[in-house]
């Protein structure tokens, strides 16, 4: 009940009561709703709350905001529900955690990003999961191999860091339904608007929310999208937290929400008991940033197939990955998969290993080294001592990084702006040798 602005009330209760309600209107945008909690107007209307989970009581399990990009961000997927989350590795977390339990199994891609692979491996092992890792991930055989009678998660990047391997989505989708397990596909890299792996038959997507989807570097979020289309007979008992009553006897998700069984239980058990909630605010900038993910994404990927040929063609450099080019082993299937560019985050090589990728990106002046990808801003990173640091040479090499190896996140700059700023660097390579050479002599 709002209290009226014409009470005979003292200053300490005006100034926490006057003004708190805001006048109704329209507004263009989706509103911030920028508060731990929303207030009930009758005694019943919270015991309807908490018994059906409908309206908003506490924005940690629910808010007007996150609600409206979840729709949107599900929307652009293809799925039937999304739920957004604090952060990509929570989206991560969360859609695992609600999938497996101790003595389960995990079989996934080895080219996945390194936070994945330390969760799996440092965290989720704690817990009794195991996991393996498929090298060949073309091949559905090399699949089939790993999964026992205790696995219950394929996972895969539908676009992979760092060599652009793409999977192809529709032949492990189809190992895990013979398995009645689902496919759970990191598309990040890809973004919605390159690609869908729900329409392929994967059963649930995850984003990085931070990324493309943001679009601006300033705001952190993640998103796990659900196809709707989970069956508890084909899961054959797989589930139990889906599809058995629950601790206090009541109804399982599938009873009362049937395909939506995994995201009700991700919504309702497991996220706002671990609480990675997601900022009205960063929620609000996600959705403002989704608006114009197609704009970006095929400027984005236009200037970075422009750039990968040009690098190609350049004599400092050994090798391009780009999916967009020819001479990538995958370009047939990204040709088949990807709809509108082959996305812009990529790797080369330069000759002259390390000291060579140091002097490149140190003269740099357009292009901004940092940690990040999907940026506005064109961002480069040296993966052997960043995001691949944790691995083995051996390791490193087998996924296509090399001590010369640089990742470029292309934006949506102009690309001969770009392409000046990489030349120059590259003849800062070879001045830099010059001087060195002069210094032995």
């Amino acid at each position: 009940m709002r209290m009226s602005e014409s009470i005979d009330a003292g200053f300490a209760t005006r100034q926490v009561h006057i003004g708190s309600a805001a006048a109704q209107a329209t507004p263009r945008t989706v509103p911030i709703h920028l508060t731990a909690g929303f207030t009930f107007d009758a005694f019943d209307d919270a015991a309807a709350h908490f018994g059906s989970g409908d309206g908003f009581g506490y924005t940690r399990t629910g808010n007007p905001t996150v609600d409206a990009v979840e729709r949107k961000l599900a929307s652009l997927e293809g799925g039937a529900e999304a739920l957004l989350l604090a952060s990509g590795q929570a989206a991560l977390a969360v859609a695992l955690l609600g999938l497996v339990s101790a003595g389960e199994h995990v079989v996934s891609s080895t080219h996945i990003y390194e936070g994945t692979r330390g969760l799996l491996l440092d965290n989720l092992s704690r817990a009794g999961v195991t996991a393996d890792f498929v090298e060949d991930i073309h091949d559905p055989d090399a699949w089939r191999a790993l999964i026992g009678p205790h696995t219950r998660v394929l996972f895969a990047e539908s676009i992979a860091n760092a060599r652009n391997d793409v999977l192809d989505i529709a032949a492990v989708a189809a190992v895990a339904a013979e398995h009645g397990i689902p496919l759970v596909i990191d598309n990040t890299f890809a973004t919605p608007y390159l690609v869908r792996p729900l329409e392929h038959g994967a059963d649930v997507v995850i984003h990085s929310a931070s990324k493309f989807l943001a679009g601006q570097g300033a705001a952190l979020g993640g998103v796990v999208v659900d196809s709707g289309r989970f069956d508890a007979d084909r899961a054959g008992g797989r589930f139990p937290q889906l599809t058995e009553s629950t601790r206090t006897g009541g109804a399982s998700p599938w009873q009362r929400h049937g395909g939506r069984a995994r995201m009700a239980y991700l919504r309702e058990t497991v996220a706002p008991r671990l609480g990675p909630t997601p900022s009205p605010l960063n929620a609000f900038l996600i959705g403002q940033g989704a608006e114009t993910l197609s704009l970006r994404v095929e400027r984005q990927s236009a200037n970075a197939l422009a750039i990968a040929r040009w690098l190609e063609g350049r004599p400092e450099v050994e090798s391009v990955d780009y999916v967009g080019l020819a001479s990538h082993p995958d370009h047939a299937l990204g040709a088949r998969y990807l709809r509108g560019g082959s996305g812009s985050v990529f790797t080369f090589t330069l000759r002259g290993g390390i000291d060579a990728a140091r002097v490149f990106v140190e003269s740099l002046r357009i292009i901004t080294h940092m940690t990040h990808l999907g940026d506005v801003r064109t961002l480069v990173l040296h993966p052997a001592t960043t995001s691949h640091a944790g691995r083995t040479d051996e390791e490193r090499r087998s996924h296509g990084v090399h001590p010369g190896t640089l990742r470029l996140s292309v934006g949506i700059e102009d690309a001969s702006d770009l392409v000046a700023d990489l030349e120059q660097a590259l003849v800062a390579i070879a001045a830099r040798a010059a001087v060195l050479e002069r210094s032995a002599a």
